[in-house]
């Protein structure tokens, strides 16, 4: 065959989405670097059932910025695992996503974590952008033998955090292990007071220019900032890995991360049986993986057979397990024994999304955290928290 005319078959099969053996070629984008191993599997099963289709892993570092770059470029990839993030809820909103409103898969999930997903922007009223495959829960992780020796239950309302903290440190333990030298290791407590004190509709509220964060957050900020006393003296220089190790050495009794870290604080081998509580009225909960596919794939026929696979409960359930997500099952019940303290709240729907979710990453609010952590200004946190949150919103109108 010439030269060119094997390069134009060449960039043909590119183009169709074919390889040389005549197999469709999905691309499969996705956000998770711990992810890629379980994700590998999936895919075996899935080629093993559809021989004619292959799929192409693809992940990359700072996975948001990479797939806003191809989506200018209008290079979107076939199907997409994304985090139920800001980010998500932007492009959602753009209408770059799949309309999945009408999935067989839907029948499945629980309505509070679609919920969840939902809430951070849809195209159209009514359309569903995208699909739950993992949930995370934004508990409060602790030492179960600590608890054991000094006598102290798993605290289900702030009172009883509090006596715990106080009961804790007058032992000599340290209540919680904190990791400030990573601004965003306090959004997990952040989002949970958030969530529970702060009005329901604060955020559509605040967007219309009718409240502000000082109004609102008063109480937020104080309990914070309460909480945060209960730590260890080195705590603005001490970042996340270091407070999953530290955990796992049984350095305090409980640890301000969600059901995302135990991985972490497992593989830094503890000698203890990790547990999670929620001292709160509703679970702060996240979309940890969003399975979607564009408005206009364009291979619609391979892309829909690889997400009916991945929506697959089996499917699901044995992601769950090996990255100690929760199911995002109507009936979820995860293996993990570490997660049975939360599970409640997502039996009887008492779940909620991330308050930083609804919050643009432009108005920095992981460093306005820290800087209130550091100095106690309380007025000067809410202050900054309303003015960059105005200048960003002004720009975007």
């Amino acid at each position: 065959m010439p030269r060119r005319t094997a390069a134009l078959v060449a960039l043909s099969l590119l183009l169709t989405g074919c390889g040389a053996d005549g197999r469709v070629t999905l691309d499969f984008f996705q956000f998770k670097p711990e992810g890629t191993e379980v994700f590998d599997r999936i895919i075996a099963g899935f080629e093993r059932e559809h021989p004619g289709i292959r799929v192409v892993q693809n992940h990359v570092p700072n996975a948001e910025t990479a797939v806003r770059a191809r989506l200018v470029r209008g290079d979107v990839p076939d199907v997409l695992a994304l985090n139920g993030s800001s980010v998500f809820g932007e492009l959602a909103r753009a209408g770059v996503f799949h309309d999945f409103s009408r999935h067989p898969a839907r029948e499945a999930i629980n309505p509070a974590v679609q919920r969840i997903l939902d809430d951070l922007g849809t195209h159209r009223p009514g359309e569903v952008n995208g699909l739950p495959f993992a949930s995370n829960a934004n508990g409060i992780i602790y030492n179960k033998s600590l608890f054991d020796a000094h006598g102290v239950r798993p605290p289900t309302s702030w009172p009883d955090l509090l006596a715990a903290a106080r009961r804790f440190e007058a032992a000599g333990v340290t209540p919680f292990y904190l990791t400030l030298k990573d601004a965003w290791t306090a959004l997990p407590t952040f989002n949970a007071l958030a969530a529970n004190l702060a009005p329901g509709d604060f955020f559509a509220r605040r967007a219309a220019g009718r409240t502000s964060f000082g109004a609102a957050y008063g109480e937020v900020t104080a309990r914070l900032a309460e909480l945060y006393r209960y730590g260890q003296p080195d705590r603005f220089s001490r970042g996340y890995d270091e407070g999953n190790r530290e955990f796992a050495q049984g350095r305090s009794a409980m640890y301000l991360q969600g059901s995302y870290a135990i991985p972490a604080i497992r593989k830094a081998g503890p000698r203890f049986e990790i547990g999670t509580f929620n001292p709160h009225d509703k679970l702060v909960a996240g979309v940890d993986v969003a399975i979607t596919m564009p408005r206009e794939p364009r291979r619609p026929k391979e892309a829909a057979l690889f997400v009916d696979y991945l929506m697959r409960p089996e499917v699901l359930r044995a992601y769950a397990r090996e990255q100690v997500a929760v199911p995002p099952l109507r009936e979820a019940t995860p293996d993990d024994p570490a997660l049975q303290g939360v599970m409640p709240f997502f039996a009887e729907g008492r779940l909620t999304g991330y308050p930083d979710h609804q919050i643009p990453l432009a108005v920095g609010l992981e460093r306005i955290i820290q800087q209130f952590l550091i100095d106690g200004d309380r007025r000067a946190f809410l202050a900054e928290l309303d003015s960059e949150y105005d200048k960003v919103m002004e720009r975007r109108s």
